[in-house]
C-alpha cells in the first residue's frame, strides 16, 4: 500500500505531504482547491504522461514521490530490482520509493528506488500497484485479457474445482503446443532432413573408409619430420656414441674409459676414506648411465638404418587421406572423430523420422480431444460464473443509483487457445432498453467509476489489487445513494487500501482518514492560487463535513448533522 504521497508544485499545491494508511482515506476540499492533484500525482507514479500545464506558475518544476510498503515476494520487487533500485527490507515486507519530475519545458524524469529509471517502468510497476478510476483514467479490465483473467479469478471461488481444471487445461495446451510444433517441423522439413542424412551417410562412410586412429594426424606428423632429416640424426647420434665409447683403434679417451679411470683410482683408496668410497659409488653409477645411454643410441642408429624412403612415402600417403577429412569435417582427426560419433547419433534420429511422425500425430490427437473436452467444462463453469458475477454486480449498481444497469458477460466460442476455447467481454447496458456496450463507452466519468467500484467490491476478495484511487465516483448522485457508495468504498477498503477524491459528506464520513485540500488566498502581487494538504483530527472532521453539508462549518445544526453522519458511517449496516 502507499503509506505516503509527497507533492512539490503541482497545480495549486506548493508542497504537502499526504499521510495515508490502511482502509478507506478520503479527499476533500473546496472548488478549484486542487484536489484532483492527489490523483494527477498518482497518475505520474504510475508513468502517465506528463503536462508541462501542471506546473504550478512561476515553479521550473513539479514532482510526486511515494513511498509504498509491499509484503517480501511482490512482483514489483522484482521489478524494480531489474531496474536498479534499492529497497529497503524489513520482516515480512519492504518498502520502495517511487518518484517523478516534470519540468515546466515538458522534460519528465522517473526514479525508482532512488535510482534513475524510464517512464515506462512506472507504468510497469503500476500494473500490479495501484489502479486509478477516474474521468480520463483507463479502466483496469478494459482488455480481454485482463476481463477474461478477473472472470476466472471469482470462478475459482464460485465453481468447485475450476481452479484444478484450469490448471490441467493450461499444462496439457501447453504439450499440446510442443507436440504439434515439433510435428509441424518434421513434416515440414522432411526433404532437407531427408538430404541431411544423405550427406551424413556419405560423410560417415569416408570417415570409416579412412579408419582414423586417435591422435594418429600428431603421431604420423612427428615421424614424417624424424624421417625428413635422417641423416642429421644418424650423424648426431653416432658422434654421441663415440663420445661415450670410442672404437678400439681411436686416439681419443671417450667418456666410459675416463669415468671407468676414475672409478679405478676412487677404489684404490676407498678404504681409507669413507667420503671418497661413497663418491666411487657414484662415479660407478655414472658409468652404468653412459653404459645404457651408449646401447640406446646404438638401438636407435640401428632403427635409423632399417627406416628408409619408402616408410616416408607411406607416412606421407597416409597424412594426405587424414588431410582431406581434416579439411572437410574439422580441424583434428580427434575432432573429426568426436563429430563423427555425433553424427551418427543424428543420424540415428533422421532415420527415425516416420516412426517419430505417427507417434506425434497420435500424441496430437489425444491432446486435442482432451483439451476439447476440458475447454467445454471451463466454458460451462464461466458461463455459471458470469452469471453470479453480473448479478452481484448489478446488484450493487442498483444501489448506487443506476438501477436500470446492468453488467452483461458475453462468452463467446473461440479456438483453442492457452486459457480454454472462450472470448470473454465485459459490456454495459446503462438502462433498460439500452444495448450493452463495452465498459467505457456510453457512460459518464461518474457513471463508470460507481460501475467500477461496484465491480471492484465485487472482486475485491479474489483479484485484488494493493490500491485503488476513485475520482467522480460521486459525480451527480446524492442522498441515499452517496451513503451506499461510501458503504461500498468502506466494503473494498476491507480488502485494499482505497483512496477517494470526493465533494460528499456522506461519502466522507466512512472514511478511515480524512485529507483535506485547503485553497489559501491570493498573496498579494503573486497572481496564483496556492493550496495546501493535511490530515484531519476527529474534531476537523465533523467542521469539514459541515461545510461539505451545508457551506457552514462553524454551524452548530450542521455540525451536530456531521456527527450524526459519522455514527451512521461506525454503525454496521442491515
Amino acid at each position: 500500500m502507499i503509506e505516503e504521497i509527497r507533492i512539490r508544485d503541482l497545480g495549486v499545491i506548493t508542497e504537502s505531504t499526504l499521510p495515508l494508511g490502511p482502509g478507506l482515506s478520503v479527499v476533500s476540499g473546496e472548488t478549484g482547491a486542487g484536489k484532483t492533484m492527489v490523483v494527477t500525482a498518482v497518475g505520474l507514479l504510475l508513468g502517465n504522461r506528463a503536462d508541462a500545464g501542471a506546473v504550478r506558475s512561476g515553479a521550473k518544476s513539479a514532482s510526486a514521490e511515494a513511498t509504498l510498503a509491499l509484503p517480501a515476494g511482490h512482483a514489483a520487487l522484482a521489478r524494480a530490482l531489474e531496474a536498479g533500485a534499492e529497497i529497503d527490507e524489513y520482516d515480512g515486507g519492504a518498502q520502495l520509493i517511487l518518484a517523478r519530475t516534470v519540468g515546466a519545458d515538458g522534460r519528465s524524469r522517473a526514479h525508482v528506488g532512488g535510482r534513475s529509471a524510464p517512464i515506462g517502468v512506472l507504468g510497469e510497476l503500476g500494473e500490479s500497484l495501484v489502479v486509478v478510476h477516474g474521468q480520463s483514467d483507463q479502466i483496469r479490465l478494459k482488455s480481454a485479457a485482463a476481463q477474461r483473467e478477473a472472470l476466472d479469478k471469482f470462478a475459482a471461488e464460485a465453481e468447485r474445482g475450476f481452479g484444478t481444471r484450469q490448471a490441467a487445461y493450461t499444462d496439457l495446451y501447453r504439450r499440446w503446443q510442443q507436440a504439434r510444433a515439433e510435428l509441424d517441423a518434421l513434416r515440414t522439413s522432411s526433404r532437407e532432413r531427408l538430404r541431411e542424412a544423405e550427406s551424413l551417410t556419405q560423410a560417415l562412410a569416408e570417415i570409416d573408409d579412412a579408419d582414423p586412429q586417435p591422435g594418429e594426424d600428431e603421431a604420423l606428423k612427428a615421424e614424417s619430420l624424424k624421417l625428413a632429416n635422417v641423416e642429421g640424426l644418424r650423424l648426431a647420434a653416432q658422434t654421441a656414441h663415440e663420445a661415450l665409447i670410442a672404437e678400439d683403434y681411436s686416439e681419443s679417451p671417450d667418456a666410459t674409459t675416463l669415468v671407468d679411470e676414475a672409478r679405478r683410482q676412487l677404489d684404490s683408496v676407498a678404504d681409507s676414506d669413507a667420503e671418497l668410497a661413497d663418491t666411487a659409488k657414484r662415479v660407478a653409477e655414472v658409468g652404468y648411465l653412459l653404459a645404457d645411454i651408449a646401447r640406446d643410441l646404438a638401438g636407435y642408429i640401428a632403427s635409423l638404418d632399417s627406416e628408409g624412403p619408402d616408410r616416408l612415402a607411406e607416412i606421407e600417403d597416409r597424412r594426405g587421406v587424414l588431410a582431406v577429412l581434416v579439411r572437410k569435417y574439422a580441424p583434428s582427426i580427434d575432432e573429426v572423430l568426436a563429430w563423427a560419433d555425433a553424427s551418427r547419433h543424428r543420424l540415428d534420429e533422421l532415420s527415425d523420422d516416420s516412426g517419430r511422425i505417427e507417434s506425434l500425430a497420435a500424441e496430437v490427437d489425444a491432446a486435442e480431444t482432451s483439451l476439447d473436452a476440458l475447454g467445454a467444462e471451463l466454458t460451462r463453469d464461466r458461463r455459471a460464473a458470469a452469471a453470479k458475477l453480473s448479478k452481484r454486480v448489478s446488484d450493487e449498481l442498483a444501489a448506487l443509483a443506476m438501477p436500470d444497469a446492468k453488467l452483461v458477460i458475453e462468452i463467446a466460442p473461440a479456438g483453442r487457445g492457452p486459457h480454454g476455447a472462450d472470448d470473454i467481454t465485459f459490456l454495459l447496458r446503462p438502462h433498460a432498453g439500452a444495448a450493452p456496450r463495452p465498459l467505457g463507452k456510453g457512460a459518464s466519468g461518474g457513471e463508470l467509476s460507481r460501475v467500477m467500484l461496484a465491480i471492484e467490491v465485487v472482486l475485491a476478495a479474489v483479484d485484488p489489487v494493493p490500491t485503488f484511487v476513485f475520482d467522480e465516483v460521486d459525480s451527480g448522485v446524492g442522498g441515499k445513494a452517496a451513503v451506499e457508495i461510501g458503504r461500498r468504498l468502506a466494503m473494498l477498503a476491507k480488502h485494499v487500501q482505497v483512496l477517494v477524491v470526493t465533494h460528499l459528506p456522506q461519502v466522507a464520513a466512512f472514511a478511515d482518514q480524512h485529507i483535506v485540500v485547503t485553497k489559501h488566498p491570493v498573496s498579494k502581487g503573486a497572481g496564483f492560487t496556492s493550496s495546501d494538504v493535511r490530515l484531519l483530527e476527529p474534531e476537523e472532521r465533523v467542521v469539514e463535513l459541515a461545510r461539505m453539508l451545508a457551506g457552514q462549518e462553524d454551524s452548530a445544526t450542521a455540525q451536530a448533522h456531521a456527527r450524526e453522519l459519522l455514527a451512521d458511517a461506525r454503525t454496521p449496516s442491515t
